[in-house]
């Protein structure tokens, strides 16, 4: 790795850093036409899928029953982790949940209301790898809502991970189907006769995944269209070079597409940071994937001419995690609008958001900082306005609802008013 000063990027790497590609185009089509079938064929295509794509022959595509089980056959260790984060996820989502509200405005009684809409589908991945952290992620804010049905779909495997079972059986879901990939989209989407047809699917995934998500977003609510995960770190000369690089090697070792990156003004720091880097690397088991990660375009070490300047190249990355161990991180962090979600601190590594601090780690990436946040209450529910007025309060805005009303040519409107008085 070298370093890359920032006032050196030509527009072209300013692309490649800032708008990062989730790779969705590449597969929309044939996205397009799995979706297709799983609307007029329901489980017999997603039977046929699950043959083509996972090479498993699956029989109940409704597994409910094995997660339950999963809670007695998960080793001991593993189920108290699981439940120690579920129990943190749960507490602070919580505190999450809107509050309805009335007030008087001269004489209007206005209001916002919130209700909890009715079926929630989670994707949780799965497949060669496990994810019960994910699966408490999507299925805890769901149920903390109010959700009546909450519905969960994971990739078939000859033995799904019992981990994985075990915590959604402890989120709370109501349901579970072994179909994972665009299928599992489609059919949470859609329904079929054995998966419900939900209001919203909500969770992160391959590009597959991603894709199936923009193909039904419209005819459901999505969360957001997430891409590989990334980390950016801000760290100012007081920064531990060790501590520093163990998080950019972590991240990295997700997925060849991921980004990990960190800026300063401190070159000092970025010398040690790469040192550190290449050291780690070569002591994990995965470093064949953390090295490829590390080469990504939006990945590296950068250098800026100031903390000013480290802050808005970081504004401007929008980070799904965005780490900030500097002398004064509270400075730093007003100075950054876009992230997903903010580490302060040398002690707060973003394994712990991963995993069990307790906000969630379904979060906006390339860029998407910019326009949403991350996974929360907020998706499983949504609101309506009240109001109610008395004669006074009317009359009051009479003349102002009738004149509007007939500039727009709307006169049954302005005479929906005068009949009252």
């Amino acid at each position: 790795m070298e370093i890359r000063r920032i006032e050196s990027l030509d527009p072209s790497e300013r692309r490649a850093i800032f708008a990062r590609e989730s790779g969705v185009d590449a597969v929309r089509s044939d996205v397009r036409k799995i979706i297709e079938r799983v609307r007029d064929e329901g489980d017999v295509a997603l039977r046929d899928f699950s043959e083509q794509f996972d090479d498993v022959t699956v029989g109940n595509i409704d597994i409910t029953d094995q997660a339950e089980r999963a809670v007695d056959t998960v080793d001991d260790d593993v189920l108290a982790a699981i439940e120690d984060a579920a129990a943190n996820i749960r507490a602070f989502h919580e505190r999450l949940r809107p509050e309805d509200w009335r007030d008087s405005f001269d004489g209007r009684e206005l209001g916002r209301r919130f209700r909890p809409l009715k079926t929630a589908g989670v994707y949780a991945p799965g497949g060669t790898a496990a994810y019960p952290s994910s699966a408490l992620m999507g299925v805890i804010p769901a149920v903390v809502a109010g959700v009546d049905h909450v519905a969960v779909a994971t990739p078939p495997a000859e033995k799904i991970s019992p981990a994985t079972l075990a915590a959604i059986q402890v989120a709370g879901a109501d349901s579970v189907y072994q179909v994972g990939g665009a299928q599992a989209i489609g059919a949470l989407a859609y329904g079929t006769e054995t998966v419900p047809a939900c209001n919203v699917v909500v969770g992160p995934g391959n590009r597959w995944v991603t894709a199936a998500k923009a193909e039904v977003q419209g005819d459901v609510e999505i969360d957001f269209l997430a891409g590989p995960s990334e980390l950016l770190t801000v760290a100012d000369e007081t920064a531990d070079p060790e501590l520093v690089a163990a998080d950019i090697v972590a991240q990295a070792e997700h997925d060849t597409d991921s980004a990990s990156a960190l800026v300063t003004a401190s070159e000092e720091v970025a010398e040690a940071v790469i040192t550190e880097i290449d050291e780690q690397a070569s002591e994990r088991e995965r470093e064949e994937i953390i090295r490829s990660a590390l080469e990504n375009e939006a990945s590296g070490v950068f250098l800026a001419r100031s903390m000013s300047e480290a802050a808005l190249f970081a504004d401007e990355y929008a980070a799904e995690h965005l780490s900030i161990i500097a002398d004064d991180d509270e400075a730093l962090l007003d100075r950054i609008a876009s992230a997903g979600s903010v580490f302060l601190g040398p002690y707060s590594p973003v394994a712990a958001g991963d995993y069990a601090s307790g906000p969630n780690h379904v979060l906006p990436t390339g860029g998407g900082a910019h326009r949403v946040g991350g996974l929360s209450v907020d998706q499983f529910m949504r609101s309506s306005t009240v109001q109610r007025l008395d004669e006074d309060s009317l009359s009051a805005l009479s003349e102002t609802i009738t004149t509007l009303a007939e500039a727009e040519g709307l006169e049954a409107h302005a005479e929906s008013v005068r009949y009252r008085f």
